[in-house]
This record gives C-alpha cells, structure tokens and sequence, in this order.
C-alpha cells in the first residue's frame, strides 16, 4: 500500500499486487511468505518461514491448541473502513508483513539504541514478548504474540500445548523464553506441518528473506502495544479507547500506518487479524 492512498493493502509476492477487488482464491495464491534473520540470531535452531495464509495460520493456533471460536483473517485494507467492516470485532490483535528495507533498519536501530534490553518476567507483565533467536520463525513470533496477550489469552484450550507453552514462558526472564521455543518439540512440529502447507513453495529455513512479520495486541490498560522479536523488547504506540480495537483508526495510525509512511514506493505488504471466527 502507498501511504495515503486509500486501496487495500497489496499481497506479497513476487509481483506485487494492487487490486481493490482481489478475491479471496487470488489473495491465497499470493499469500506472503515473510521472514527475516532476527538481530542476535544464533543459529541454533532454523523454521522454515510461515506463508501468511490466515486458513494455515488459524489452523496452526487450532492445532496448537487455541479455540476454533478464533481465527486469522485477511486484512484487504488499513484505510478502507468497507472493506475492514468484513473482519469480525473486536480484533484481538494484526500481524503485519513489512519489507525490512534501509529506512526501516536505520529507524529501528536509532529507535532501539534509546531503549535498555527488556527484562520482564512474570503476571504483572504488562504485555507477554518473546524475544527471537529461531531463524526465520517471525511468522510464528507473531502469532505466539498474539494469542498470548489480551483476550485472545482466554481461548487457549486448558491443558493444550498451547497452553502449556504460554504458562510455562509467563514467569521466564526473555532469554529464557527463547530457550524454551527453541527446544519445544510440540511447536516445532506444529510449525513444520504448517509451513510445508503453503499455497507458495517454501523457502529453504536458512534462506535469508528481506520480509517480516510484526504484531500489534491492546493490552489490559489500553495500551496499543507493537511486539516483534527482533527489537529490544515491546514497544508501547499509544492508547486507545475501552471501544477501539487494534483495527480502529487510532490503533492503525499509531501502528501499521507508520511503516507504510517508511517504506516510501515499496508495496511489499500484507496483513492479516485475529478475531472471531465466522465458521
């Protein structure tokens, strides 16, 4: 999407796409497969990166052990409001695919280098994050993001290893979080039988992609929080309202609307929300 203009936002692919009347069969054929090798990156462990196709995603979380009363679903547009009214509210939190371009780079590293290295840990955590150190597994970042905070919390079936996941994580400092994902076998086997699903052909999960995955979740207070592994900890955007949800228009100029304002021409953008489900 270029900024300002009020289209939907263009699919990933090889060859961008612009069209305000894609169908859902053309979006999933073009479903974007983001990812990038998060700073700190050791090497330890390679996913093979997560296409943002919202049937594999939601059956990722469902698999994992989320209610099928949730699910992800296509965002055609960060301006449209006809075109958002199609998506179920409130939507508990937005995965955005973004090029990880100079510009964003040269903002993100001045941004972080004012930031000390988050430390939480524990139920007074205003916002759960995990800190990224599998290659490549921003996809699954995202959606670990998103189903472990706010209301979404509350659909995670008792006992699943979802479940199981996000108890054991709360009370772990960040570097111990990341332990813990890297050595999960329930997720990684989650995560390999979805990302060999894809409607596109996977890329190697030591390939290096310039796309990634950021989410966007409202805390308990209001706060609209952005969470992505590869910076130095959750960043607060701003605070919204008891009735605006992380699609509202405040929360998409505080948030996702930024990075459109950053990329300049380039349109490689996709994103995607979880809200209730319509099945």
């Amino acid at each position: 999407m270029h900024p300002g203009n009020d289209d939907q936002v263009p699919q990933v692919q090889q060859t961008c796409a612009y069209d305000s009347h894609i169908s859902q069969a053309v979006t999933k054929a073009m479903a974007a497969i983001a990812t990038t090798t998060p700073a700190g990156d050791t090497g330890r462990v390679a996913f093979i990166p997560l296409e943002a196709n919202p049937q594999l995603m939601s059956d990722l979380l469902h698999k994992l052990g989320l209610s099928e009363e949730l699910a992800v679903h296509d965002v055609y547009s960060l301006h449209d409001a006809e075109l958002l009214a199609f998506i179920p509210r409130p939507a508990l939190a937005l995965l955005l695919v973004f090029p990880v371009s100079a510009a964003y780079e040269s903002f993100r590293l001045a941004e972080d280098a004012t930031l000390p290295a988050y430390q939480g840990k524990g139920a007074d955590e205003p916002v759960v994050w995990f800190h990224q150190t599998i290659r490549n597994a921003c996809g699954l970042m995202g959606l670990l993001h998103a189903v472990s905070n706010g209301p979404a919390r509350d659909f995670i079936q008792p006992d699943s290893d979802l479940d199981k996941l996000v108890k054991e994580a709360i009370p772990l400092a960040p570097d111990q979080r990341s332990r813990l994902l890297e050595t999960s076998q329930s997720l990684a086997r989650a995560h390999q039988s979805a990302a060999s699903q894809g409607d596109t052909a996977a890329p190697d999960a030591t390939d290096d992609v310039d796309l990634h995955y950021v989410c966007f979740v409202k805390g308990a207070d209001g706060t609209l929080w952005e969470l992505d592994g590869r910076r130095k900890g959750p960043l607060e955007r701003g605070q919204l309202e008891s009735n605006e949800d992380v699609l509202s228009e405040k929360a998409l100029t505080l948030g996702p609307r930024k990075f459109l304002e950053r990329a300049g021409e380039d349109l490689r953008f996709s994103a995607v929300a979880l809200a209730g489900s319509t099945d």
